[in-house]
């Protein structure tokens, strides 16, 4: 079968579900990379000392009868037409690739799959440019017409590739990154010996207690033998704060509804967001769970976001400033560690969110930091397609839905919890559905991302991409609970591991500490959620290991709402104590079901509803009342509208005893009317 047939077979052999991902993500996902297995002897080819010095056009007109030793390789394949052989001589000398040492079988191999992937993306470009002429941007089109097969921002790369770019001459070299009082750079280039690393197990956990006006009770924390502690100053400068351009004359138009003071002199951060950027900026880790959705959850948003896109341009200048560096350094000259300024893999930030919704607001957020009140608008690639993806239809809603105003404000816009995408940012640009590869943040839910990163067992699986995150947020935590929090400790697990891959890297611009597999010393992890609970608690204290320190906020918690509850009814507390934490579980069952339950079984403890917090706990007692044959009903997440419609019915007669009734069923529907 010769090689266009193959070709033509590359998109014919995809399933319907790696068709999606194209469109969905612009990159083939990475289950279904294709690599090959065949493993051949390597063979010597034997070549003169001309061959082996420069190609440049003075040498070959003056040597014409002399060939490469590349080109003595491909002139042996068998079924290569000659105009597939002036194909891979052009792709030879734009790549400038030295294979004096090749095999014969490898070259074909190599050739054969460079040969598809190049028809594949003139495929996908011309789909693009065809797209493009008929909707202007490049931008998805509108329904009446069906998108694109695949998804390419080919007009785009060459602007966003860290690679090929570099800094800007009215920019100039940036002076932030030169000053030592920056915390970026001191946290980039501090080193850690292999002493520490070693001995960071046995070593005991130093904490310490500080008091703040708006925080309020914080522990420092560090199992490094250096920790240090600060109090917040009375004000803050933003020229202090080291904000990479334009961030520090844009934000106080993005945040002017939070900022606090005078109207001269007022303070570009509100009380809260004052106190957590100036953790934030001190790149350690942070804990804050007094975060809510209808109280301060959208400041908190807002500093983060401030702190990313910092962190990132921050990297990215560094990045941009070292390549001029490079492209005027004299030839010949060695290059010194100075140019190490990047990870194992471009992505930085990750953002884990619950919803499409808050993804949305990330990215609009993104884009006002960089515009501000300027009136230069700033590049945004693919922005209709993101709004027709992650955006909502207000008639969409029913009109008579009426739940309480914290579910109003948790559930609001596109509440889908499976997504992911890419953003690249460069020179006040931003590039949306960047392949993870080519990104610089990354916003995704768990669920989004555990389909990538597969399970424990999988053969095709991707997890590179996480190699090098230096920042990573966890915003509402608490949401997370009530979807499936196995998801966010499989993603903890693999966290800056180091990558099977090397993905292009240039390995003489990594960080040392990069290729020490000690990434997850440096990354700055920030947690925000609305209760302290024992899971998000063992997230913060197992997996944040930043040589910073950590920070968390804990504060007595204030009354509840049982507080508020008029009704004078009782309110009985029962405490067990188990043997040991892995008996716990099945000692509350049995406490429940010989010391609890019997107490309820009279008639006259009719209309008694059973809230079960866990889904395995609700299907255990299911169970059991089944077997006792006792007359119950019950309702779960799970629950078809009608079976619960019947099942509400026969409790408010009476019909039914005892309802069954699990916490993320009260969580996602908030049934108001009474039982």
């Amino acid at each position: 079968m010769g090689k266009r047939v193959r070709r033509r077979q590359l998109l014919s052999s995809l399933t319907k579900k790696q068709k999606q991902h194209l469109r969905d993500f612009g990159e083939e996902h990475p289950f279904f990379d294709r690599v090959s297995g065949k493993e051949a002897k390597p063979q010597i080819c034997q070549l003169s000392e001309s061959s082996d010095t420069s190609n440049s056009e003075s040498e070959s007109e003056s040597e014409p009868e002399q060939v490469s030793g590349y080109h003595k390789l491909l002139a042996t394949l068998k079924n290569a037409s000659e105009e597939e052989e002036d194909e891979e001589e052009e792709e030879e000398e734009e790549d400038s690739v030295d294979d004096a040492e090749v095999n014969e079988e490898d070259v074909s191999e190599e050739e054969e799959t460079a040969a598809e992937s190049a028809e594949m993306q003139e495929k996908v470009t011309l789909s693009a440019e065809a797209e493009e002429e008929n909707h202007g941007d490049g931008e998805t089109p509108g329904e009446s017409q069906k998108p694109p097969a695949e998804f390419t921002d080919a007009k785009h790369e060459a602007l966003f590739s860290l690679e090929t770019n570099f800094l800007e001459e009215e920019g100039g070299d940036d002076c932030s990154l030169k000053v030592s009082q920056d915390p970026f750079v001191h946290h980039v280039n501090k080193e850690l010996k292999e002493k520490e690393v070693q001995a960071l197990p046995t070593n005991p956990k130093t904490t310490h207690r500080l008091k703040w006006p708006t925080l309020g009770q914080l522990v420092f924390s560090s199992r490094f033998q250096r920790m240090e502690t600060f109090k917040p100053p009375k004000d803050v400068d933003l020229k202090s704060l080291h904000l990479q351009k334009p961030l520090g004359s844009t934000w106080t138009k993005t945040n002017g509804q939070f900022m606090s003071g005078p109207q001269k002199s007022r303070c570009p951060f509100s009380p809260l967001q004052k106190e957590l950027f100036l953790l934030m900026n001190s790149y350690r880790d942070l804990f804050y769970p007094e975060r809510t959705a209808l109280g301060n959850g959208e400041e908190i948003r807002r500093v983060y976001c401030l702190h990313a896109l910092n962190h990132v341009l921050k990297a990215n200048a560094r990045v941009l400033s070292n390549n001029t560096r490079r492209r005027s350094q004299k030839p010949g000259l060695s290059e010194d560690d100075g140019f190490r300024d990047q990870g194992l893999t471009r992505p930085k930030v990750l953002m884990v969110v619950p919803f499409r919704e808050a993804a949305l607001r990330l990215v609009q957020l993104f884009i006002s930091l960089f515009e501000g009140d300027s009136k230069k608008k700033v590049v945004v690639s693919n922005r209709k397609r993101f709004q027709s993806e992650y955006g909502s239809d207000p008639e969409e809603r029913p009109p008579n839905l009426k739940r309480p105003e914290d579910y109003e404000a948790v559930f609001v816009g596109n509440i889908d919890d499976h997504f992911r995408i890419g953003v690249a940012v460069l020179q006040r640009s931003i590039r949306l559905y960047a392949p993870f590869y080519s990104s610089d943040i990354l916003i995704a839910s768990p669920l989004g991302l555990r389909t990538i990163i597969g399970g424990e067992g999988v053969k095709k699986r991707d997890c590179d991409f996480l190699s090098s995150i230096e920042l990573l947020i966890i915003d509402q935590a608490d949401i997370y609970l009530m979807q499936n929090w196995e998801h966010v400790l499989h993603l903890m697990d693999h966290m800056n591991l180091l990558p099977l891959d090397s993905h292009g890297v240039d390995f003489s611009r990594v960080r040392m500490w990069s290729l020490n597999n000690w990434a997850r010393f440096y990354r700055q992890t920030l947690l925000f959620g609305a209760l302290q609970d024992a899971q998000i608690n063992s997230v913060f204290n197992r997996f944040c290991v930043n040589l910073e320190g950590q920070v968390a906020v804990r504060n007595v918690p204030g009354p509840g709402s049982i507080s508020h509850v008029l009704a004078q009814l009782p309110h009985v507390f029962q405490r067990m104590d188990p043997e040991n934490l892995a008996t716990a579980i099945d000692a509350r069952f049995n406490f429940f079901v010989n010391k609890i339950l019997p107490q309820y079984r009279d008639a006259i403890m009719s209309h008694t509803l059973i809230y079960v917090p866990s889904y395995f706990d609700y299907v255990r007692l299911r169970n059991y009342f089944k077997r006792e044959e006792l007359n119950f009903t019950h309702i779960c997440e799970y629950t078809q509208k009608p079976a619960v419609s019947r099942a509400r019915h026969f409790f408010l007669q009476g019909e039914k005893q005892f309802l069954l009734l699990t916490e993320r069923f009260h969580f996602y529907k908030r049934v108001r009317d009474n039982l």
